[in-house]
């Protein structure tokens, strides 16, 4: 008698056998030109499948579907196979993992960077690997977007996904070639000092420092430091060194030495102000008869604005634009 394990073995061999052959009928389709036709016994067999709950079976014919449309530059089939890789991925409630990322990174690599389909496929990506860790999205998603990005030298589009990420070293080798194909080389610490700045602001201290050290090591306009040449960089240097440390005193004079490199970039302070109230304790911003950051930070050594209402001021601190 056969067991119950080889029985599911040979049920599952004979569905396997039972897909090759239907995927062969189907590229045999696309290959004689059939396009509309193999399109919508794709869209027949994945509801079909859907109903059985055969939902990995789905998105497996999905996605090699939808790369054979690719192939043939049917974007338009493509992206719709894609969608619906994405629809079984929702409505199976499957588990965020590497594998599925990597799936949906690759379609997103193929679709045309400038079509609509791209931007709802992407939007609809994220939001479905939230599952997992990140609330904008799971950082590997956020990682190999940024990556593809960086290929199509979409660097501000890159930038803002490996934000995102915990790639620090990854982003800084791709700002060290935005800087260097449109940048200004007076312009070399800005690169840097912005995304240093951003990843204080969503608490990714690790990630900061990374990206500064690969950055100033491998830029070949930056002359070896610590410390630097350029102003900027000496401070966002104390200022890590600064959030490991915690002293609101150290930040405070820091912050206040080197207000002429601070005014080069109006956010500046606006990161700093968060950065303040992450790491240093200093309170929410309020009405006072002192202005800005360095009001902030008096009134912080003074020991003012520590009541309840300040604190969930603190929790509810209205977000700064990562753009």
């Amino acid at each position: 008698m056969m067991s119950e394990q080889e029985a599911l073995k040979c049920s599952s061999a004979r569905n396997r056998g039972g897909t090759q052959r239907v995927e062969g009928k189907l590229r045999a389709s696309v290959e004689k030109g059939d396009y509309y036709e193999a399109h919508q016994m794709y869209r027949t067999l994945f509801f079909r499948y859907t109903s059985q709950a055969k939902h990995a079976d789905a998105r497996e014919l999905m996605y090699n579907g939808a790369q054979l449309f690719f192939s043939y530059n049917q974007l338009n089939s493509a992206a719709d196979l894609s969608m619906l890789v994405l629809e079984s991925l929702e409505k199976s409630e499957a588990k965020v993992e590497d594998e599925e990322l990597e799936h949906l990174a690759k379609l997103f690599s193929l679709m045309d960077p400038n079509s609509p389909e791209r931007v709802a496929f992407v939007s609809r990506a994220l939001k479905w690997s939230t599952g997992g860790s990140g609330k904008l999205g799971a950082p590997k998603l956020h990682q190999l977007l940024a990556v593809t990005l960086w290929k199509e030298q979409n660097y501000s589009e890159s930038r803002y996904h490996f934000l995102h990420s915990s790639d620090g070293e990854g982003c800084a080798q791709m700002l060290v070639e935005y800087s260097a194909q449109r940048g200004f080389r007076s312009e070399v610490d800005l690169f840097v000092a912005q995304a240093v700045l951003q990843f204080l602001c969503l608490k990714n201290k690790n990630s900061a420092s990374v990206v500064f050290s690969t950055y100033t090591q491998k830029h070949p306009s930056i002359e070896k430091g610590p410390p630097f040449v350029q102003p900027l960089l000496n401070f966002i240097w104390f200022l890590l060194l600064a959030v490991d440390g915690g002293k609101l005193t150290v930040f405070t004079v820091l912050c206040e030495q080197y207000q002429p490199s601070l005014k080069r970039d109006p956010m500046y302070n606006e990161y700093l102000d968060r950065i303040g109230q992450l790491f240093f304790g200093v309170p929410p911003k309020q009405s006072s008869s002192y202005g800005g950051l360095l009001g902030n930070l008096l009134n912080s050594l003074m020991g003012s604005g520590e009541d309840e209402e300040g604190e969930e001021a603190h929790e509810d601190g209205s977000p700064i634009e990562l753009d």
